[in-house]
C-alpha cells in the first residue's frame, strides 16, 4: 500500500463478508450510472452546441489562434474557479507521467482544433457548421474502437448511425438550399471534428484524473500555445467587446462544457460519450436559426427523428453480464457508493475524492459501462447488451 492511504484492506473472509455488505448497495448505484454519465454527456453537448454560431460573430475581426487562445483561456478561467470554489474534496495534482500526455491534448483540442474551426465559419453560415461537427461522433467511435478496444454493442452502432445519417441529411438539405458555405469551409471543420476525436482519444487516460484540474491546465496551455503562434503570425489583437465575448463563450462552451464531458467519459466510455455530443449541433443550428439563418426545410423534422432514436437508444441501453475484478491499487476520483470503493476513512468523506487505495478480488452481475473499473474483454457470449 503507498504513503497515504487510509484504509485496510485483507484476502481473508472478512474481507469477502465486507464486499457482500456494499454489493446489493452499489448495484443499485451501477444501474443509475449510465444514465447520469449520459446525462452529463447531453448538458456537454448543450453548452458546446450553441458556441459555433456564436463564435462565428465573436471572432469577427480577431485572428484566428487570438479567438482560438481567448476561448480556451475562458474554458482555463472557468474551470480553475470551480476548482477553487469547490470545499469538501481531497485535490490531488496531474501525476508527472501523464503531463506529456496533457501537453498532447493540449496542442490538438486547445489549438490545432478551435483555430480550424474559427478559419471554418468565416467560411460557413453558422447552422452548417453546427451540422458539420456531428463528425466527431463517428470519428470517435471509430478511434476508440481502433486504438482504445472499447466494447462497441449493436445499440450503440444503430445509434451512432442514426444520429451520423440525421446530421448527413441536414447538411445535404443545407447544402442544396444554397445556404452560404464553401467546399474549404465545410473541410476545415470536418478537420476540426477529426481533430477533437483525437483530442478524445488522447484524453480517455486523463478522464481519470479530476476534471476541472484537467480542463484548467489543458485551457491554460491551449491559450498560451495559441497565444505564441498568433505572436509569431502577427494576429490582429481583438476589441475589447470581442475579447470579453470570447472569454464568455470559452468559459460555458469549453470550461464547463469540457469538465462535463470529462465526467462523462469517466462513467461511460468515449464512444458513447460522443455520440451522445453529436446531439450538439441542435443547439448551434437553434442558435444559428434565431441569428437569422435559413430553414433547411421539410428534411429538419426527419433528421431530428433520427438524431432523437439516437439518443434514446443509448438512454435505454443496459450492459449487464457476469465479470471479475482481479487485485489493484491505483489512485483516482471516486465515490462510496459505487460498490467497488469500500474503504474506510475517519472520518468518511462525503461525494467525490482522490488518494491511492486497492481493490480486493471480485466477481458479480451487475449493469455497468466503461469506466475505469469495467474495462474487461467481452467475448460473444458475455456481451451482456440488453
Amino acid at each position: 500500500m503507498g504513503p497515504g492511504s487510509d484504509f485496510a484492506h485483507n484476502a481473508g473472509p472478512a474481507f469477502s463478508v465486507t464486499l457482500l455488505g456494499v454489493q446489493h448497495a452499489g448495484v443499485n448505484e451501477h444501474a443509475g450510472q449510465l444514465k447520469r454519465g449520459l446525462s452529463l454527456a447531453s448538458a456537454a453537448a448543450l453548452l458546446f452546441g450553441m458556441t459555433a454560431p456564436l463564435l462565428k460573430r465573436a471572432s469577427e475581426g480577431v485572428g484566428t489562434f487570438v479567438a482560438g487562445g481567448l476561448v480556451y483561456l475562458g474554458a482555463a478561467l472557468a474551470a480553475g474557479a470551480l476548482a477553487w470554489a469547490r470545499q469538501g474534496r481531497t485535490r490531488s495534482g496531474v501525476p508527472r507521467a501523464a503531463r506529456p500526455r496533457l501537453v498532447l491534448v493540449a496542442v490538438m483540442g486547445a489549438v490545432v482544433a478551435p483555430a480550424l474551426l474559427v478559419a471554418g465559419l468565416r467560411r460557413a453560415d453558422g447552422a452548417t457548421a453546427s451540422l458539420l461537427l456531428a463528425l466527431e461522433a463517428p470519428f470517435t467511435i471509430v478511434l476508440a474502437r481502433l486504438f482504445l478496444g472499447e466494447f462497441i454493442g449493436a445499440r450503440v452502432a444503430m445509434a451512432a448511425v442514426a444520429i451520423t445519417a440525421g446530421a448527413a441529411l441536414l447538411v445535404g438539405s443545407a447544402a442544396t438550399a444554397g445556404v452560404a458555405v464553401t467546399p474549404a469551409g465545410a473541410l476545415l471543420v470536418a478537420a476540426a471534428s477529426l481533430a477533437w476525436a483525437l483530442d478524445n482519444l488522447l484524453s480517455r487516460s486523463l478522464a481519470d484524473l479530476d476534471p476541472l484540474q484537467v480542463v484548467t491546465l489543458k485551457g491554460g496551455a491551449g491559450a498560451l500555445l495559441s497565444g505564441v503562434v498568433a505572436l509569431v503570425g502577427r494576429d490582429p489583437p481583438p476589441a475589447a467587446r470581442n475579447a470579453l465575448a470570447l472569454l464568455a463563450l470559452g468559459a460555458f462552451g469549453y470550461g464547463v462544457s469540457l469538465q462535463l464531458y470529462l465526467r462523462a467519459q469517466r462513467l461511460v466510455g468515449a464512444a458513447r460519450t460522443a455520440s451522445i455530443f453529436a446531439t450538439a449541433p441542435f443547439a448551434g443550428v437553434g442558435v444559428a436559426f434565431m441569428l437569422g439563418a435559413p430553414y433547411p426545410g421539410l428534411v429538419f423534422p426527419i433528421a431530428t427523428a433520427l438524431i432523437g432514436a439516437g439518443v434514446v437508444l443509448h438512454l435505454s441501453e443496459r450492459h449487464e453480464h457476469r465479470h471479475r475484478h482481479e487485485p489493484v491499487e491505483h489512485d483516482h476520483l471516486h465515490r462510496h457508493d459505487d460498490g467497488h470503493h469500500d474503504h474506510v476513512h475517519r472520518p468518511m468523506p462525503i461525494g467525490a475524492h482522490s488518494h491511492r487505495h486497492g481493490h480486493g478480488p471480485l466477481e458479480h452481475s451487475h449493469p455497468h459501462s466503461e469506466d475505469l473499473h469495467h474495462r474487461h474483454a467481452h467475448s460473444p457470449e458475455n456481451k451482456g447488451e440488453k
